[in-house]
């Protein structure tokens, strides 16, 4: 394959992406380009893949370039992970600007007011990418890791229904953190299937593969006081900055806590989680940081003092310099890769992929996050045609915000920005909203200037 990496310059994105690309056997012989619009970024990431291919004599070919349309030319796949601007200070900005005028916003990355900001800033960037693919390869696999994820898939198929666009997020691996402790046997003899759309979804079915039995009455009875015992951020943000040695290694921040930290009673960061799980029956696949974005009451039920702490253990985790490649998959990019040079038809656990009545009481047009089988031309979402009706609500309240901000994107209006944030169930006061919108842009007017 030839595969273009875009935003490679970031060594967790870059490194972490050739150590999953260059482990497979099925990949070896493929090109890989990166692209980045910070040059002295992209050749320190290229120069230690040249440096890891000889060492190692791999068969992989490398090369970097800032032109983009250029490095497309061919492309089988291409990999996005990209932020605009200064990550940090614009998400405190969407964060906190909203609550200045009313909003009950627990947070400000993917959903309410912040999320929706984060949406109208990032998405043109990543439709002109897709401009490019069409262009260029027309044919290729696009597959994003950058948020609002739902918003941008939303968005980029409604512009290009025919295109190959995948949206990609890791959060489902907390099934494998945790489920094995819960239940007292190994991840591999799980079968699971969640579903929903991106930090909005729940495991909807658990079933052990050696008795065939269902395994989700045993997770809500067990659940409630697994979460008890485990640490919350401010446990492990304490022992970090009480061991300032620990932020020195790369990626410890918070393997190996000590039995101390481990032992604390904390629902970290799942004040929203716990109810999810009591209310609905369900078990998220995320925590209240994420989840609480989409839901109105979440405000008086969220652990507010556990997303403070992620959101400052996550500056800490993404300050890390990773400096080496490391041959293992730390994403499931590979294994899609494998799937699709293969067209073996496996079974991938999370894609974000159009709806079209995988969860019937959804609108066709939504991203929703499901899992599908992988072949050489095209993923084949798996249905959910008795989707749990209580949650499936929660869902839809929110659906209409995501029609409003791919209208904004790709009309350029500024009304329909407006009308997003007022469809929101994380309410922002109707006299607020246009003063709000206006703020936006005068702020940001590098990335939001296009709104008329």
């Amino acid at each position: 394959m030839h595969i273009v990496l875009i935003g490679a310059g970031s060594a967790q994105f870059g490194l972490g992406s050739l150590g999953d690309i260059m482990q497979s056997k099925l990949l070896a012989g493929s090109s890989i380009a990166l692209v980045d619009i910070d040059e002295q970024a992209l050749s320190r990431v290229n120069a230690i893949a040249q440096a890891f291919i000889k060492e190692k004599g791999l068969n992989f070919t490398v090369t970097a370039t800032t032109d983009r349309k250029a490095a497309l030319k061919g492309a089988d796949a291409v990999i996005i992970s990209i932020e605009v601007g200064q990550r940090f200070p614009l998400w405190e900005e969407d964060w906190t600007l909203p609550q200045q005028y009313g909003s009950q916003q627990i947070y400000g990355e993917n959903g309410g007011p912040g999320g929706l900001f984060h949406a109208l800033r990032i998405t043109p960037v990543i439709v002109e990418m897709c401009d490019d693919v069409m262009e260029v390869c027309p044919d290729a696999w696009v597959f994003n890791y950058s948020n609002p994820m739902t918003a941008i898939t939303t968005t980029v198929l409604r512009k290009y229904p025919d295109l190959k666009f995948v949206g990609l997020c890791h959060e489902i691996a907390s099934l494998e953190r945790y489920l094995p402790s819960i239940l007292n046997t190994p991840f591999e003899n799980l079968e699971l299937k969640a579903a929903g759309l991106n930090h909005f979804s729940v495991l909807l079915s658990a079933r052990y593969k050696d008795s065939g039995k269902d395994a989700y009455p045993d997770i809500l009875e067990k659940a409630p006081a697994f979460f008890e015992r485990e640490p919350g951020y401010s446990d492990i943000l304490a022992y970090l900055k009480a061991h300032p040695q620990e932020l020195q290694t790369e990626g410890s921040t918070n393997r190996a806590l000590p039995k101390e930290i481990r032992s604390r009673k904390s629902w970290a960061d799942r004040g929203l989680f716990r109810e999810i799980l009591e209310t609905y029956k369900l078990l998220p696949i995320t925590v209240d940081s994420h989840i609480g974005e989409y839901i109105s009451w979440a405000h008086e039920v969220a652990d507010h003092k556990g997303i403070k702490d992620f959101f400052e253990l996550y500056q800490i985790m993404l300050g890390f310099k990773k400096t080496r490649i490391e041959l293992k998959a730390h994403e499931r990019i590979s294994f899609i890769l494998d799937g699709i040079v293969s067209n073996s038809g496996y079974e991938e656990s999370a894609v974000n992929i159009r709806n079209d009545q995988l969860i019937p009481d959804l609108p066709s047009w939504i991203a929703v996050e499901v899992p599908a089988r992988v072949y050489a031309k095209g993923m084949e979402g798996i249905a959910f045609p008795d989707y749990p009706k209580g949650f499936g609500a929660l869902l839809r309240n929110y659906t209409g915000v995501y029609d409003l901000t791919a209208e904004a994107i790709l009309r350029k209006k500024k009304e329909y920005a407006i009308q997003a944030l007022l469809a929101s169930p994380i309410t922002t006061p109707v006299r607020a909203a246009s003063e709000l919108v206006e703020l936006m842009i005068q702020r940001q007017e590098k990335w939001l200037g296009y709104l008329k």
